[in-house]
């Protein structure tokens, strides 16, 4: 049973940074209530990076906002187009996958998005079901509904152009063929990063030629990492994965920019907005932002987890950063990246003088001498990967703290 059209429009809008028409999806809303027909709502992936962080799942939460509400979900991964690859915001055209990558990916990118989506009410299509069965002269036909001109609007396209760096006549076909995907399955509303504006206003493009009703844009911001200033990225060590373990994901959300924690509360959860409008008010009062963390951190986590896995990230967050025996001023460690477990900063604990050497170092563990926040390590938790903030000790005056 759908909503009031009022109520649904409310739930879709936010944390959205634009919406083309939004009368028209409001209309398209009222149609659909008065029907009580869902609509068809669209997700292109392309399946060249599986691994998902918050920042991916922006859009995969606002979807399932509005499967919540009644809707269709339907989710076309690029079989077809992750052979040519999107060259979106790249400087030189983007590696074409293999058959076997992009059906790797697929399925893993499968598994990731249905711990966000319902997967009963989602439909997973492969473009490759249409678009591998155009005719050429079909494919000539679809490339005549747009003019070079119009294709080198794109941004990238156009710095490419006039930095006479190459550009292949087969990437002119990628934001025709993901255009090609809303009129096969009929989409009503297409949503997508402000990376992705080109691409699905084409979707609206090739609707109107076919004849269709055209598709509602929706595009979400781009959420910044835990450094507040790039967007989430895991090259830059600043993301919150999807697929980590809870009190892992539970203290990285901890670290959260005050200045972040609405703009979490509204593309990172599925509160209603006059819950984060409360949360707002809170703040302006003067409410310790590290409070409305806890709650922030609580939400996301057992989005994700569960409330029992949220129930044990809760409790290690407690235990691990709330000791009160721990010294305030202590030295810190910057761990690299792409050292994450306490295996591999152990040559970095050596060189600093932490340690005489990594015999030590192991035998100081095998006689219960290092304690990770207090907490007593054995061998086997040689491979743990390490968080941000977490205080390393050996013995009863050696402190560190890590830095991620």
């Amino acid at each position: 049973m759908l909503v009031k059209p009022e109520e649904q429009l409310k739930i879709i809008k936010k944390g959205v940074q634009q919406i083309l028409d939004e009368q028209e999806l409001f209309t398209k809303l009222e149609n659909s209530y008065n029907q009580q027909k869902p609509l068809n709502i669209k997700l292109g992936l392309d399946p060249s990076a599986p691994d998902i962080h918050l920042g991916h799942a922006v859009v995969l939460r606002k979807i399932k906002q509005m499967q919540d509400l009644g809707h269709q979900v339907i989710i076309i991964i690029g079989d077809f187009t992750g052979r040519i690859g999107d060259p979106t915001g790249k400087a030189k055209g983007r590696v074409a996958l293999s058959d076997e990558q992009v059906k790797a990916n697929a399925k893993t990118y499968c598994e990731q998005i249905f711990k966000v989506l319902e997967a009963e009410k989602t439909t997973v299509r492969f473009n490759s079901e249409w678009l591998s069965k155009l005719t050429f002269e079909e494919v000539i036909q679809l490339a005549a509904t747009t003019s070079v001109a119009r294709i080198l609007e794109r941004d990238d396209f156009q710095k490419r152009y006039n930095n006479h760096v190459p550009i292949g006549i087969h990437e002119f076909f990628y934001p025709l063929m993901q255009a090609y995907d809303s009129v096969e399955i009929e989409a009503d509303i297409e949503l997508g990063g402000t990376d992705q504006t080109f691409n699905i206003l084409m979707g609206r493009t090739l609707q109107k030629h076919w004849n269709l009703e055209k598709q509602i844009a929706l595009f979400m911001p781009l959420l910044e990492g835990l450094d507040g200033v790039e967007k989430m990225s895991k090259s830059l060590g600043n993301y919150i994965g999807v697929n980590e373990p809870a009190e892992i994901m539970f203290k990285k959300v901890m670290e959260v920019p005050d200045n972040l924690i609405i703009k979490y509360f509204e593309l990172a959860t599925d509160e209603h907005p006059d819950e984060i409008e409360k949360i707002k008010k809170l703040l302006d009062q003067g409410t310790n932002p590290r409070d409305i963390k806890l709650k922030l951190a609580e939400i996301i986590t057992n989005l994700y987890w569960g409330e029992e896995e949220t129930k044990r990230a809760i409790a290690y967050f407690e235990a691990a950063f709330s000791k009160k025996e721990i010294p305030e001023d202590i030295p810190e460690l910057i761990i690299e990246i792409d050292k994450e477990t306490l295996l591999d900063i152990i040559p970095q604990l050596v060189e600093i003088g932490f340690v005489k050497s990594k015999s030590e170092f192991l035998r100081l563990l095998k006689q219960n001498g290092v304690q990770l926040n207090k907490e007593k390590l054995s061998e086997d938790e040689l491979d743990r990967v390490l968080m941000n903030g977490e205080v390393l000790q050996i013995g009863k005056k050696r402190f560190l703290q890590l830095i991620k």
